[in-house]
Formats: structure tokens, C-alpha cells, sequence
């Protein structure tokens, strides 16, 4: 066979398949190689670079120093508080049968007597102020609501015996004092206001007894509200590691400066230990706290006089104040400052001194944060329009903030919508607005409304929504206020309250 036939027969062509395939197969493994060996080797390059890590080492040291000079500047400042709460209980009485059977009678020893029980508490203080050689510790009310016997325990070690000089259970603060003639440097204060989620927080305190122990974590939150014992801080949340022995310890920023007491966690732990939800009371809300404490042992709150609440959807909607920000004046106390100065129920208060209102707490602080014969400015939204009242603020009292009788008009009601007849097993037709709660001693309920009952009108007018009902009560009611209503199929009128 001539080498052209060779060269053109079957067997010679599926050689030269089979050869073009290893080769093309060794071609792409080279390929493969090739392009990944470059990688892997700009990596170890990478690595044993001695100046990336150099500066990657410099960068990491940096910031280990910014937070080790940050811990040393407020250790000294942070102390712990060892309380003792005595209580008294009348002990068991041992005489009668059985015992005078068994070991006669004991002449009234042991009997029934009162017996002492001592109990001991930890908790953490900062602090804030010096006098000569008397220390000012701030920390939370609850650290020390009971306590009989109080001791500061310092970063030096030492103990002294302390003083309570004043607590108050509303922003959940107290003050101690106690006199040292060894050199303790105050905290210095931050500004909270400035605080933003993301930034640095450090948290320094004595959890379970663990003394100067410092954590670090972010800022996960500002401004919430609702902790433990409905009181009226709008809390920082941190991430920072916060346990049982925390409280009224300092909660800081990267330059050392106090920006929260830490006060209080949520956890699912049945030992209630750290999941990351750390809430601290900012420092702003406490400065002025301070200086009353020493100056009087009491904090004084501003009174504005109105009971607040935060609409539902279709009560903000039929308001015109759906998507707002603010606080709805439901009622509002007679010869308070706020009637005094103008402002109305069913008035919805979204500024005070051009500050932005977030919420039924917020607003409650801020108006506690006045001083007592202050003038403020308040912007309040009625029937779509805005308004602005400068009311003197005057100085809360218990007694008075409690005293329903001048609170008007005594009654919280809904307009009724389907979802709601449908709620309440109402008819598809029923018509007016629900009486959802009459505050007890108020006009609403002197005068013989009652919860259930649905308001169809005011002093004679109908009443057709919650907004026409705010705006007869604001225009028609200033010497006197009756309810017609329905109760059951009746339709009936209250008796009339006459303003004094």
C-alpha cells in the first residue's frame, strides 16, 4: 500500500482523532495551571509581604490602643455599690399544743417575735462630681430602692460607707455620697444626643460581682423605650456585654466619655445573663438629675397637664395626622398648664422648642426635662392645620397628676369602622363612637357615661368621627358638657357637668 492510501485509510484517521485529543486535553490542564499557579503564589506573596503585615499589625494596635486608653480613663471613675436590705418578719409562734405538750410552755419567748432578715445586693455607680473630699455616685434607683446599708467599693480596692442623697423611680436614677481622702477623678460626660447606631460602645461595671470589668460591642439602637417599670427613658441599645451587677455602671464612647448608665437587659436566659440586648439610660437625661440630687435629694418634673396616647392607624387617619410624628393630648387637666396655655384634646403635639416629638415617652420626658417656670414653645396639629402655644411649665406633683377630677373630659372613644362593629359583635349599622374606657372621679364618668356606651353627639350636636367629636368638645363644651348616646337600644342623654 502507497503512503497516500496509508495516510487515507480508516485505522491512520482514528489515530490522528485519538492523538489530537490527548494533546488537546494536555493543553487545557496547562492552561488550567497556568492560570492558577500565578494566583496561589500572588497570594503567598501577599502574605509574606513584611509590610502588609506590618501595617495591618499597625492598624490593629491602634485601635487596641484606643480602646485600652479608653477603658483606663473611666476605670477609676467606675465603682461598686454592695447594698443590704433589712426587712422584719414576725417569727413563727411556737407555743400551744403541740409544743407545751411536748416541752412545756415557754413563757413567751420565741413566740411570735419579730426577727430580722438581711439581704444583699450588687449593683454599679459612676463617679460624676467631687466636693472637697465627698464623692457623688450616680447609679440606677433600682440598685439601691431598698437598701439600708450601702458600700462603695473603689477601683483602689478600698470600701467606704456611703450615703443615699437622693432617688427617683421615673427615670430609674439615685445618687450616693461618700468621703474618701484618696484621689478618685469624676467621669468625664459625653453628649448622648450626638450618639449614632454603629458607633463604638464600651461598658464598664461589676456584672455578677466581677469587679472593673470592661466589654465592647456597637451601638445597636437609639431612642427606645418601654423597660422595666414603665419608666420614661428613651434607652440606648448596645450589643456590649451587659450581666447582673451592670447596673449604674458607665457605658462609653472610643474617647472615654460617659454616654450611659447601664440599666437594664433582655434576655431569654432563665439566669437572665447576655443575648446582646444591653439598654443604658443616656447621659443627657440625667445631667440636670445631678445637680438636683445634691442640691435637693429629688429631681423636679415639669407638668404640662395632659394625659397622652398614641393613635391606631384609623383614629391618626381620621385626625389628618397619619405618618406623623408626635403625641395625642387625649385629655387634658382643667387649669393645667397646657388649658391655660391653649392647647386642647384631641390636639396632637409633634414639637416642643422646635425639637421633634417620637412618641407618647419621648414627649413625656422631654416635657420632665423643663424646669418649673420655664416658657416652652409647643406645635400641635388640630383639624389639619398647625398651631403654636408657649405655655409656662410648672412643677409636677403626684397629688395633682393623679387627681382625676380635673381631668376632661374622662373618656377615651373610637370611631367605629366594620372591622371593629365586627370585633365588638356589633350590627353592620351601629352607629357613633365606642366608649372604650371612662376614667373614674372625671366629668365623663360623673355625669353617668359608661364603657360600652357609643356617643352620638355632644351638647346637642352629632357626633359623626373622632375628629368632629375633638372639635365640638374644643368649641362647644366651655361652661358645660353632656353625651347623647345609645346603650343597648335606648337613646339617651347624660346628665350635664357644669364647669366651675
Amino acid at each position: 500500500m502507497n503512503l497516500i492510501n496509508k495516510l487515507s485509510s480508516k485505522n491512520f484517521l482514528l489515530f490522528n482523532l485519538v492523538l489530537l485529543g490527548v494533546i488537546f486535553g494536555f493543553s487545557l490542564a496547562f492552561l488550567s495551571f497556568s492560570c492558577t499557579t500565578p494566583q496561589s503564589g500572588q497570594v503567598a506573596r501577599a502574605q509574606e509581604n513584611p509590610a502588609a503585615i506590618e501595617n495591618a499589625f499597625t492598624l490593629a494596635e491602634g485601635l487596641q490602643t484606643a480602646f485600652g486608653a479608653a477603658a483606663n480613663k473611666v476605670l477609676p471613675s467606675v465603682v461598686e455599690l454592695k447594698t443590704v436590705s433589712i426587712r422584719k418578719q414576725q417569727g413563727p409562734n411556737f407555743n400551744g399544743i403541740p409544743w407545751e405538750f411536748f416541752f412545756g410552755p415557754r413563757d413567751g419567748e420565741g413566740g411570735g417575735q419579730e426577727r430580722e432578715y438581711r439581704s444583699q445586693g450588687l449593683g454599679s455607680g459612676i463617679i460624676v462630681k467631687r466636693d472637697g473630699d465627698t464623692y457623688y455616685v450616680l447609679t440606677n434607683y433600682h440598685v439601691v430602692e431598698n437598701a439600708n446599708e450601702i458600700q462603695v467599693a473603689a477601683y483602689s480596692g478600698k470600701e467606704y460607707p456611703a450615703t443615699l442623697v437622693g432617688k427617683d423611680d421615673r427615670k430609674d436614677l439615685a445618687m450616693v455620697s461618700f468621703k474618701s481622702g484618696e484621689e478618685f477623678p469624676p467621669a468625664e460626660l459625653g453628649n448622648s444626643d450626638s450618639v449614632k447606631v454603629g458607633d463604638w460602645a464600651i461598658a464598664v461595671g461589676n456584672p455578677l460581682g466581677l469587679v472593673s470589668s470592661v466589654t465592647m460591642g456597637i451601638v445597636s439602637a437609639v431612642g427606645r423605650t418601654g423597660g422595666p417599670g414603665n419608666n420614661i427613658n428613651d434607652f440606648i441599645q448596645t450589643d456590649a456585654s451587659i450581666n447582673m451587677g451592670n447596673s449604674g455602671g458607665a457605658l462609653i464612647n472610643i474617647r472615654g466619655k460617659v454616654i450611659g448608665i447601664n440599666t437594664w437587659i433582655a434576655s431569654s436566659n432563665t439566669g437572665g445573663g447576655s443575648v446582646g440586648l444591653g439598654f443604658a439610660i443616656p447621659i443627657n437625661n440625667a445631667k440636670r438629675s445631678i445637680d438636683e440630687f445634691i442640691n435637693s435629694g429629688q429631681i423636679r418634673y415639669g407638668w404640662l397637664g395632659v394625659s397622652l396616647s398614641e393613635p391606631d392607624r384609623d383614629m391618626a387617619k381620621a385626625l389628618g395626622v397619619e405618618g406623623k410624628s408626635g403625641a395625642l393630648a387625649a385629655q387634658v387637666f382643667l387649669g393645667s398648664p397646657a388649658d391655660k396655655g391653649g392647647i386642647r384634646p384631641g390636639d396632637f403635639i409633634t414639637h416642643v422648642n422646635g425639637k421633634e416629638v417620637r412618641g407618647v415617652n419621648p414627649l413625656t420626658l422631654m416635657v420632665g426635662d423643663l424646669k418649673p417656670g420655664d416658657s416652652a414653645k409647643f406645635k400641635v396639629i388640630r383639624d389639619g392645620g398647625i398651631k403654636d402655644f408657649d405655655i409656662r411649665i410648672e412643677a409636677r406633683s403626684d397629688a395633682v397628676a393623679a387627681e382625676n377630677k380635673k381631668l376632661w373630659p374622662g373618656v377615651f372613644a373610637f370611631t367605629l369602622t366594620d372591622s371593629v362593629r365586627e370585633s365588638l359583635k356589633l350590627e353592620k349599622g351601629a352607629q357613633g363612637l365606642y366608649v372604650a374606657q371612662v376614667i373614674p372621679e372625671t366629668p365623663a364618668a360623673v355625669i353617668g357615661l359608661q364603657r360600652g356606651d357609643l356617643i352620638v353627639g355632644i351638647n346637642g350636636e352629632p357626633v359623626r368621627d373622632i375628629a368632629s367629636f375633638y372639635k365640638i368638645l374644643r368649641e362647644r363644651t366651655e361652661k358645660e358638657l353632656w353625651f347623647t348616646f345609645t346603650r343597648g337600644e335606648a337613646r339617651l342623654e347624660t346628665l350635664k357637668f357644669k364647669k366651675s
